[in-house]
């Protein structure tokens, strides 16, 4: 009996084994499918290959199949919605992080499972009193919304409906990154938006698009009756390839009604104007309010993470079990008054990442804003566990980055609305031209780490003197200027005028060209 009882231990624990370890090489697998596509002798500031003009604003993205963004494994995209535009609901097959470059406005997102917590209060109807009864007259309830603004990066899980609304009077600009490479997306390297409404354009063209289209419609001529193509729409939303008497019935609803879910005819494609405004159950509150309970919920948040910590909880648990319906999706880091790291007359750094909005654990992300006055400079450092993929908000810097050979892979100018990857442990140095520099860098983990090699906390002032001196070949006391001359930490003035650099500039290409 005993013998039994070992044995069935056993092939337990064998199975516990196996099961535990095909899990860690899937995602080991999912994490390592884009190693040997970061050998880049050359980086480029990237611009923006593909344009949507929508009813009520436009989407722009970038090429994902750049070797940069292989490398990174992301996709990046801008859009731009019009006062009173409404982007169409939609999920993607990758977490997402929005950075809210100008503007204001409305978003929900659709968690599956939790209730309408947003709802009009219950009236009664006067009808069918006649016989001695009242009737309850349908009230609007929907899922939590939630206020955004400038400044604000909104954490979206993969596979996670949301839909936004610009409820000002300028136009609403947020940039979008999506980890493709992301253990949550489990299709492949395409960034892919599904839409629940309208007939939408796609966002990133992908190789081979235009031929799934055409198989898809020769299909739907293959059914044989007409009839049933025209139950079965060309649409580009989740509901058009469905046929519309299945939807009638899933719904409960006319046919009729299950094509317009189809949008077959709609020619206003990914974002579209709204009749009127937009009619809907919503706190009114003044900005003080909304960043007094952004604030509010921050704390309360990071009380719950400190309490699960100290009950000895692992890493492996999300921590959102009881709150993931009115989980904290937002964090502002574009006001000064948040700075990380701030140099008078210099500039300032507000960083996001899990320890600050802890849903960032799961989307294995972060982010970075940073501004830069004229002459202030980044010092070289390096990213230690995370890609980072640069937007430039305003204005302009001189960037370098260094790869693990010691080439200079990139050495230009970036530029407003450009984007630049730095892979990760890649050396880079901004300086802020004459009109500054504004950026954001999404990071691909959820608590990216920088080392800088210049400043008070660098790896050059950590060193010993005669470990300068004799890597270098310099004397102890210039290797003491070396440690010792440069006393900020991240950023500093440039100790050299624009004029003097042009003029090295120009002598150094001069022995070049000699």
């Amino acid at each position: 009996m005993a013998k039994l009882i070992l044995v069935s231990f056993s092939l337990c624990l064998l199975v516990l084994f196996n099961g535990c370890l095909g899990i860690d090489v899937g995602l080991r697998r999912q994490q390592q499918r884009h190693f040997g596509e970061c050998n880049l002798d050359r980086l480029n500031a990237l611009e923006p290959t593909n344009r949507i003009e929508a009813e009520a604003g436009q989407i722009e993205s970038w090429d994902h199949n750049d070797q940069q963004f292989q490398c990174a494994g992301v996709a990046v995209i801008r859009r731009t919605i019009e006062p009173n535009g409404l982007l169409l609901p939609q999920y993607s097959n990758a977490p997402e992080l929005i950075y809210i470059e100008r503007g204001r406005g409305i978003t929900g997102v659709l968690f599956p499972g939790c209730p309408e917590t947003f709802e009009d209060p219950q009236q009664q109807s006067q009808q069918g009193q006649g016989q001695g009864q009242s009737q309850r007259s349908e009230q609007d309830r929907h899922q939590k919304i939630r206020y955004f603004q400038e400044g604000d990066i909104i954490a979206l899980p993969a596979g996670v409906a949301h839909w936004c609304y610009n409820d000002g009077d300028s136009p609403v600009v947020a940039v979008s990154l999506l980890h493709t490479n992301n253990y949550a997306n489990q299709l492949d390297e395409n960034p892919r938006h599904f839409y629940l409404a309208g007939n939408p354009d796609d966002e990133h063209q992908r190789q081979g698009q235009q031929q799934f289209g055409q198989r898809r419609r020769q299909q739907q001529h293959s059914r044989g009756k007409e009839g049933e193509q025209e139950q079965q729409g060309e649409g580009n939303n989740v509901f058009s390839g469905f046929d519309a008497e299945f939807l009638a019935d899933a719904f409960n609803v006319d046919v009729d009604t299950a094509r317009r879910l189809q949008s077959n005819q709609d020619k206003r494609r990914n974002i579209v104007k709204v009749e009127g405004r937009l009619q809907m159950v919503r706190p009114e509150r003044s900005r003080q309010e909304w960043e007094r309970q952004e604030r509010q919920e921050r704390e309360s948040e990071q009380e719950r993470e400190r309490q699960r910590r100290q009950g000895g909880r692992g890493r492996d648990v999300n921590g959102f079990e009881e709150t993931i319906c009115s989980l904290r999706l937002m964090e502002n880091i574009g006001s000064r008054s948040r700075a990380d790291i701030y140099t008078e007359q210099v500039g300032r750094i507000n960083t996001v990442n899990s320890n600050t909005l802890p849903v960032l654990r799961w989307l294995q992300l972060s982010a970075e804003r940073g501004d830069l006055q004229r002459e202030g400079l980044y010092v070289p450092h390096w990213n230690l566990n995370a890609h980072s993929v640069v937007y430039a908000i305003r204005g302009r810097a001189r960037v370098q980055v260094v790869d693990d050979n010691g080439n200079t892979v990139f050495d230009d100018e970036l530029r407003q609305g450009q984007v630049l990857t730095i892979p990760q442990n890649f050396a880079v140095a901004k300086r802020a031209e004459s009109e500054g520099f504004e950026w954001v860098a999404f990071k691909t983990n959820d608590n990216a780490q920088i080392s800088p090699l210049a400043g008070r906390t660098s790896a050059i002032r950590a060193l010993p003197d005669d470990v300068l001196a004799n890597a270098f070949q310099i004397s102890r006391e210039e290797a003491r200027r070396l440690k010792y001359n440069r006393q900020e930490t991240t950023l500093a003035r440039s100790s050299r005028s624009s004029s003097e650099r042009m003029r090295r500039r120009s002598e150094s290409e001069g022995r070049a060209e000699a």
